[in-house]
């Protein structure tokens, strides 16, 4: 079985309910901490394995290809400065990963932006990874669908057990046990009511696809709003090829909103080596003030 060593991207969204931080700064730079949001992600895929990361973008985020890019001016500020741990630092985030963007010109879906990197990606099998999920864990995620896809061969999506009452905000797979963590996947549903979900199983954002979905993309209809949903066509790959549900090992964030953003941040700062016991002391000092 082929290795699979791209993975894509979507970062084209306004993040409108981040404003106005995000008026003029993309949402994927805002700092998990000290390090940028969306290089936490990449990280990720890079201890997983992959190679090349598509970056599908959209108007006014050209900041995050900057991120990734060698900064002359700034690296020889610093080199005049004698600061030289900070440039190895900087100099290795240009140097994690091969970074291709491509543009979504408008708002269309998920599966939009996922069919946007079609002609990157070619005929080989690839990783989708959103950015709102960070999932903190001692296997990187993406790794561990990874090896679910060279065990089943077929398509895999991460899942996780969310409140019955919560199932509306997600999608929701209805399928058979294999094992405790994993299921073949016969049906998703968009955002069910509690009443109407097959289950409390959610889609959380990370797939590991094959080439075949773009095919599947194209000539799958719009649905609500006019958008492509990936939702829909991963119901037609789980007819036609299969497709694997896994429940991944970890902590997952959702920084979508300012509160998952806030708690991640605080978070990921408990476990930083240099801020961890600061961060813990000073909020057990603003527990115990009175009000």
């Amino acid at each position: 079985m082929r290795s699979i060593r791209k993975a894509v991207i979507p970062v084209a969204g306004l993040g409108t309910r981040f404003l106005p931080a995000t008026k003029a700064v993309p949402k994927e730079l805002l700092p998990i901490v000290d390090i940028p949001a969306i290089q936490v992600v990449i990280e990720e895929v890079i201890a997983s394995g992959i190679e090349e990361v598509i970056l599908v973008t959209g108007r006014g985020k050209g900041a995050i290809m900057d991120h990734f890019d060698h900064s002359y001016e700034l690296e020889d500020t610093l080199r005049r400065r004698g600061q030289f741990a900070l440039i190895e630092r900087i100099e290795r985030i240009s140097e994690m990963v091969r970074a291709v963007a491509v543009r979504q010109k408008a708002p269309l879906g998920l599966g939009h932006a996922v069919l946007c990197a079609k002609s990157v990606v070619g005929d080989e099998p690839f990783v989708v990874v959103l950015p709102d999920d960070l999932i903190d864990a001692r296997v990187p995620a993406t790794r561990q669908l990874l090896d679910r896809f060279e065990q089943y061969g077929s398509g895999v999506v991460a899942t996780m057990q969310v409140p019955h009452a919560d199932v509306g905000m997600y999608g929701i797979i209805q399928g058979e046990e294999m094992d405790e963590r994993t299921h073949r996947i016969y049906t998703l549903v968009e955002k069910p009511t509690p009443e109407n979900a097959p289950s409390n199983l959610a889609i959380i954002g990370r797939y590991v696809l094959p080439p075949s979905i773009f095919k599947i993309l194209e000539n799958t209809p719009t649905g609500h709003g006019g958008e492509l949903q990936l939702t829909d066509a991963l119901q037609i790959l789980a007819r036609e090829t299969g497709l694997v549900g896994y429940q991944f090992e970890g902590i997952r964030h959702d920084i979508g909103d300012k509160a998952g953003f806030l708690k991640a941040n605080m978070a990921y700062a408990l476990k930083h080596p240099e801020f961890g016991p600061t961060v813990r002391s000073y909020m057990k000092e603003l527990l115990n003030q009175k009000p």
